[in-house]
């Protein structure tokens, strides 16, 4: 089966890679293959023209697709983060210190990214003018280099990416912004899949599920060999600044009162969040959280 990571190979999605190294997809009798996902938006768009099986999305981002008429054949399975992640990234010297700073400012970001999606959600509660803020485009993997070049004052990243980019800003200090600062209730990744493999593939579905959490539990209890794990299988990333993702996003997967398992979902807080999203008005009435969370493979607390 083909697996998407969220958004290229960095640390935060070096669990499906310790999942498969440590041999726990093995052990459900699964052969997965690894591929680097671009973004919640294309990733949606991969499971449902059937090029991928799983994947991690933002469900804020899901949540905006699916009010828009879309994503409806996606099925939510499992919780990576018990909150949003999203962020915008700077670095000192640019001159932003608050969201209201990012006005006259340009940030990049891939077209389908949760951040830039959201972002007119954020900037309405953060109290930012969005009609001030530039966006140009930005593959994931460009996104820092263009950052540390000085081509853009921002980017949309996830807040685990701050050792990434100072690891490629030398000598810079990175400045985040996280979402979650106006919006405390927002998931962040979330595993799905079709919802036809949810209805006709129940039992692949949930050995494929257990195998990843478990090794999404491993990744962040263990950082530093899952830093290894990564660079091990995609050289092009470097060990010391995974790990570092790992470990900050330990409290995003086991944060303080959520239990210790991991990938559960709580269906009132989904409910809040889409009160949230519709006060803002990012999206119409009519989404409901059981309309898109199986109840039936999410894992149980």
């Amino acid at each position: 089966m083909t697996y998407l990571t969220s958004f290229g190979n960095f640390g935060r999605d070096a669990y499906a890679w310790v999942a498969k190294d440590k041999g726990f997809f093995r052990e459900a009798g699964l052969d997965v293959d690894i591929k680097p996902g671009s973004g919640t938006g294309d990733n949606i768009s991969k499971i449902e023209a059937g090029a991928a099986m799983f994947t991690p999305v933002d469900l804020t981002g899901l949540l905006l697709a699916r009010g828009n008429g879309g994503a409806k054949s996606i099925v939510v399975v499992a919780g990576i983060q018990q909150r949003t992640m999203a962020a915008l990234i700077s670095l000192e010297g640019n001159g932003i210190a608050t969201p209201k700073d990012l006005e006259g400012k340009t940030i990049a970001d891939s077209p389908g990214s949760v951040v830039r999606n959201l972002f007119p959600t954020y900037a309405k509660l953060a109290g930012v003018d969005a009609t001030k803020v530039t966006w140009v485009n930005g593959a994931p993997a460009n996104l820092i280099g263009l950052l540390a070049s000085g081509s853009v004052a921002a980017i949309g990243q996830f807040v685990v990416g701050e050792p990434t980019v100072e690891s490629v800003a030398k000598g810079k200090q990175a400045v985040v912004l996280p979402y979650s600062d106006v919006m405390s209730d927002l998931y962040g990744n979330v595993l799905v899949t079709s919802a036809t493999i949810a209805k006709e593939r129940p039992d692949l579905a949930k050995r494929f599920i257990g195998a990843l959490m478990k090794g999404l539990a491993h990744s962040i209890d263990n950082p530093d060999e899952a830093g290894r794990i990564l660079q091990k299988n995609v050289p092009a990333s470097a060990a010391v600044p995974a790990a570092a993702e790992c470990t900050l996003m330990r409290a995003f997967v086991r944060p303080e009162g959520s239990g210790a398992v991991v990938g559960t979902i709580d269906t009132k807080r989904v409910a809040r969040s889409i009160e949230l999203l519709q006060d803002a008005g990012a999206m119409p009435a009519g989404v409901t959280p059981e309309q898109l969370i199986s109840a039936e493979l999410t894992p149980r607390p």
